[in-house]
């Protein structure tokens, strides 16, 4: 074959061209992730907590926390004046919030509204779950990822109750506050329970970890102090539409003090890596349908391999010192 200028012009532009396409691939492909620690439930003065908004955003960005939602009852609070500059934009950041807090017969009813863009008026309806659901459907109105919180406060929810509400994705199965009976007791669920009677019943309802702090001046086990409970979300960058979608879609674990360096599900196992801290030991119960333990597994590393039939899987891990940590449930069917 002859070899023309013409001929090796085009080869010369088409390699260009190949080349372009290869780094517009590259920079069109998703970028990595990473976890992010954040607390979702928080009060200030601007309702029942005892600290300033920048006092408590301190405390939280002092101990570590990439992320904190100010969730004062019935009051939302402005996240941009106390955001830090741009340039520290990877470090920590504050998202809107509400707490919407309302009753039926003096029981609680307060639903947590993630990334809301105006106030919610709390709604009361003819029963607990309706009343729940008008403040979930007006916390979703408002452009909010809504939250169930502290089912057992006051001993005011039933899974039956939780079972009525539509479009709710997230519930608390720890809150740290030391009144809300996340064990539950005398015939009443435990969060984790309750949990596993919403995804038995077909619900895709995703479980978190928060504080609900309100005493940052003094500390005990009688207070709601800050730093006992939280979430690490799993996402590109720290922005509050990744934060949010990342809870909505379940890419996240919750704890109150165990460490994971990963979670990761494939067509095969849930594996879970646990990070070493201190001399801890540390056993993983992978849970199915019913709450019915699976697997227990023991050390740093541990995976559940389907066997098919599994409605569900998801795990909790524990540690010597009393710390646990939870998965998020894989969906089989």
């Amino acid at each position: 074959m002859r070899v023309t200028p013409t001929v090796l012009l085009r080869s010369a532009a088409a390699a260009l061209l190949f080349c372009a396409f290869l780094r517009t691939a590259a920079t069109t492909q998703a970028p990595p992730k990473r976890w992010y620690k954040g607390n979702l439930h928080t009060h200030t003065l601007n309702s029942d907590g005892d600290s300033s908004p920048e006092a408590v955003a301190a405390w939280y960005k002092d101990h570590g926390y990439h992320f904190l939602v100010l969730s004062d009852h019935n009051k939302l609070t402005d996240p941009a004046p106390l955001n830090a500059s741009p340039a520290e934009s990877e470090k920590f950041l504050l998202l809107p919030g509400e707490e919407v807090t309302s009753s039926f017969e003096k029981r609680p009813a307060h639903v947590n509204g993630y990334g809301v863009n105006e106030l919610v008026k709390p709604e009361v309806g003819e029963n607990m779950a309706s009343t729940l659901q008008k403040n979930v459907d007006a916390i979703r109105a408002a452009r909010g990822l809504p939250s169930v919180n502290h089912p057992n406060f006051r001993w005011a929810m039933t899974s039956a109750d939780l079972l009525a509400v539509k479009n709710l994705s997230l519930f608390e199965i720890y809150n740290g506050h030391p009144q809300v009976h996340n064990r539950g007791g005398g015939g009443a669920e435990s969060l984790d329970t309750m949990w596993d009677t919403l995804l038995t019943s077909g619900r895709r309802i995703y479980g978190i970890a928060v504080d609900d702090a309100h005493v940052f001046k003094r500390t005990g086990k009688d207070v709601s102090a800050p730093g006992r409970g939280w979430v690490h979300v799993r996402c590109p960058k720290l922005a509050s539409a990744d934060i949010f979608a990342a809870l909505e879609a379940g890419d996240f674990y919750s704890s109150t003090g165990v460490v994971l360096e990963d979670v990761h599900s494939s067509a095969k196992e849930l594996r879970v890596t646990i990070a070493q801290t201190g001399d801890n030991r540390y056993s993983t119960d992978f849970l199915g349908a019913g709450g019915v333990l699976l697997s227990v597994q023991h050390g740093l590393t541990a995976a559940y391999i389907y066997k098919g039939d599994e409605q569900y899987v998801r795990a909790v891990v524990h540690s010597s010192n009393g710390d646990d940590a939870w998965t998020q449930p894989v969906f089989r069917r």
